[in-house]
């Protein structure tokens, strides 16, 4: 459960950075990104460091070939540094902080983040929660704006999400339009495995859940856990989520567009999912991210469609 070495060349050295990306993508060795073979690999000598050439598909490659840092005029030493950060920040780090330590333009800063979130966001391969008689937690909360923001009567267009945890694993949340049973019972089916138990609070939109093994609630309005026929009935892992997703938007970030709301849920559910409860340190947690890097190279697109540059 190593902590992160902040001393590390990788942090202030490209070639050590290159290095140490190369070790997590290819810990067998060089791999080619577009035909996945690990055979006639070899390095081009006179070009550009850790360029690689392909006696397969006869490409040249890097390690970051198809993934977020791709093209990227960044250093991969500022990537590394800016990856560390929101590993082992447990509220976030806001992108003005990432452009004051890193020496990068704010646009720079925000548009790294958001590809480290991207990074962090499961692939659709990504198991579902819970499991033989595993006890899953859902409920929903929404983003209210602070009494002395204008217009905070106006609670209609209030951002909202409901969470998923596996009680002592991993935490999956989806952003939802209203408190629809539909809309959650879908989330339900599509993140749940049938074979779980699923603890809720007292709301209607849980009644009948069809898609798991057994379901309790636990009403609020008396108790906050009690013990039921499935074990101890709680929602306490979810509201603990809550309290510290909201502790990240009030004191970091301040702000979320619905836009981008999903990135940011799945940044705080990364690091839940991959905490030190878990067995997971900062430098295995950065070392996750790079890996979730790859096949995810993003354009961000503004409202207009046109591309914008690359960080």
């Amino acid at each position: 459960m190593a902590s992160a070495d902040l001393q590390s060349p990788a942090f202030t050295d490209e070639n050590a950075a290159r290095e140490a990306m190369e070790a997590v993508f290819w810990p067998h060795g060089p791999r080619c990104p577009r035909c996945e073979t690990l055979e006639r690999i070899t390095r081009v000598t006179g070009g550009r460091p850790g360029l690689y050439r392909c006696g397969a598909c006869k490409r040249q490659f890097t390690v970051t070939v198809g993934t977020i840092f791709e093209r990227s005029k960044v250093p991969l030493s500022k990537w590394w540094l800016a990856v560390h950060l929101m590993a082992s920040s447990k509220k976030g780090v806001s992108a003005h902080q990432i452009h004051r330590m890193l020496g990068v333009a704010y646009e720079t800063a925000w548009f790294m983040e958001h590809r480290i979130r991207e990074a962090m966001t499961p692939g659709s391969d990504a198991p579902k929660l819970g499991g033989d008689d595993l006890i899953v937690e859902s409920d929903e909360t929404e983003l209210t704006p602070s009494r002395k923001t204008k217009g905070a009567r106006d609670r209609t267009n209030n951002k909202k999400f409901m969470t998923l945890i596996e009680r002592g694993g991993s935490a999956r949340s989806k952003m939802i339009t209203s408190a629809d049973a539909g809309e959650i019972k879908t989330n339900l089916a599509k993140y749940v495995d049938a074979n779980s138990i699923l603890h809720t609070d007292g709301a209607r939109v849980y009644k009948g859940a069809w898609m798991v093994k057994a379901h309790e609630a636990v009403d609020h309005n008396k108790e906050y856990a009690r013990d039921g026929e499935t074990g101890r009935v709680h929602v306490n892992s979810a509201e603990g989520f809550f309290s510290l997703f909201k502790r990240g938007l009030v004191g970091i970030y301040q702000h979320m567009s619905e836009h981008h709301l999903p990135r940011y849920l799945a940044e705080f559910d990364f690091r839940y999912s991959n905490r030190v409860r878990l067995g997971v340190g900062d430098a295995e947690r950065a070392a996750r991210i790079v890996r979730g890097a790859a096949g995810k190279r993003l354009m961000y697109r503004r409202p207009d469609g046109e591309a914008a540059a690359e960080a």
